[in-house]
């Protein structure tokens, strides 16, 4: 139970951050919101404010944003549509009924001829007595349809009435606000359990290591290797994996000392490749400070960055393969095993979660972030849209593909974490 809470959680507060930034955008664009949903399928619950629903649905494998003037958004009257009409104060229409039998004389009955419900807000036709009459549409009516209100859109609150900067903003917002999530999260870290020092100092020498060998003790503080003075752990670390089977001189502070030690490090060979190994462990200091918190934020949130994006690149070039990749089944297990060593190893990989989402949605693909801002490029050099229809037949082969290569990493993370002997 643990284990799907924790889950939840932290894949929640991905699909949330990632749908709050085209949701937040959206809004500041002008763009009116059907829907805020966390999850895809059937609802579960739905709570409506303003003129957005916010929905948590069944399936846990995403969110979105339904924007006014997507796909499926629009309602078009044609001519012979029998329709209500309630009438405000105003003289303008205030609510529509479709496809109902009501019997309230504050209704009015007509036969369409012609409506526009997007620019000029008007619907036109033949009263129940034959009489030929127009009627001016408010921008706020309510279309009612089996039981379910819909507030129109007019066209300045779509989101193709927008200018191009403003859509691709909304678009690019959802994997930004998966790295911002990203930041706060290592800066919460930092704060709480305090920024890694860094500094050079063995925690722990390992009694079958070439340290031990070579005399090293816990608490040496390292200062120089072969003469180059030595400032922090990283840059002590990566002298000594380049250095595999040569002997090194250390210079160590150890009680108010400087004592000098010759170490040979151990060859390891891994995936090919050779590096050195003396056989020490590392636990950082930690220093609890504001400024220095939110400088490791932007850090580590950039070094992670980096690495994944490197590892996407191997995957691009062939030195990783499809096996490699997991989808919402290897991700719980993942989350699984690193629940088990507690609440600030369980932020850190929701940071790294949240920086890979980013960067996945921000891939050039269809029915993703990236392919939709590509689409947005194209326009911004050819100097108007693609064809709506074809740009959608894009997406939704995109959108196919994207639910088979799911379905393959899926089955993959089950044999590999059930069936594996």
């Amino acid at each position: 139970m643990e284990t799907v809470i924790a889950f939840i959680i932290v894949f929640g507060s991905l699909v949330f951050f990632h749908e709050l930034g085209h949701f937040l955008f959206a809004k500041k664009a002008g763009i009116m919101v059907r829907e805020f949903a966390i999850g895809f399928g059937p609802k579960i619950i739905g709570i409506t404010k303003g003129e957005t629903i916010y929905t948590i649905r069944l399936l846990p494998l995403g969110g979105y944003v339904r924007m006014a003037g997507e796909d499926f958004d629009t309602v078009e009257l044609l001519p012979g549509y029998r329709v209500g009409l309630y009438i405000g104060q105003t003289g303008e229409v205030e609510k529509l009924y479709l496809n109902q039998n009501i019997s309230n004389p504050d209704i009015l009955f007509m036969e369409t001829e012609k409506s526009d419900l997007d620019k000029e807000l008007y619907i036109e036709g033949y009263s129940d007595d034959g009489e030929f009459v127009r009627y001016p549409i408010a921008r706020d009516a309510v279309i009612i349809e089996k039981g379910q209100e819909t507030i129109i859109a007019p066209y300045d609150r779509q989101f193709e009435s927008k200018p191009l900067a403003s859509r691709a903003m909304t678009i690019f917002a959802g994997p930004l606000f998966n790295f911002i999530l990203s930041f706060l999260i290592f800066l919460t870290i930092g704060l709480l359990q305090g920024v890694p020092t860094n500094e050079p100092v063995i925690t722990e020498v390992q009694s079958s290591g070439a340290a031990y060998e070579g005399g090293m003790q816990d608490g040496d503080y390292v200062k120089e290797v072969n003469d180059t003075p030595i400032s922090t752990w990283t840059e002590f670390a990566e002298i000594i994996q380049k250095h595999p089977g040569e002997q090194l001189s250390f210079l160590v502070e150890r009680n108010g000392d400087l004592v000098k030690l010759h170490v040979v490090p151990a060859t390891i060979e891994e995936a090919g490749q050779k590096f050195g190994q003396i056989g020490v462990l590392y636990t950082s200091p930690v220093e609890k400070n504001a400024l220095k918190a939110v400088v490791f934020g932007a850090d580590q949130t950039w070094t992670w960055f980096k690495r994944i994006f490197e590892l996407l690149g191997m995957l691009v070039t062939g030195k990783f393969t499809i096996d490699a990749l997991s989808g919402p089944v290897g991700i719980y297990k993942a989350t699984e095993e690193v629940a088990q060593y507690g609440v600030y190893n369980l932020m850190h990989w929701a940071a790294i979660l949240s920086i890979n989402l980013g960067i996945m949605n921000l891939l050039p693909l269809p029915a993703l972030d990236g392919g939709r801002l590509l689409f947005f490029l194209f326009e911004a050099i050819r100097g108007k849209p693609i064809d709506k229809q074809k740009e959608g037949m894009v997406h939704f082969v995109g959108i196919v593909l994207l639910m088979i290569l799911m379905i393959v990493v899926t089955w993959n993370d089950i044999q590999r974490f059930f069936f594996s002997s």
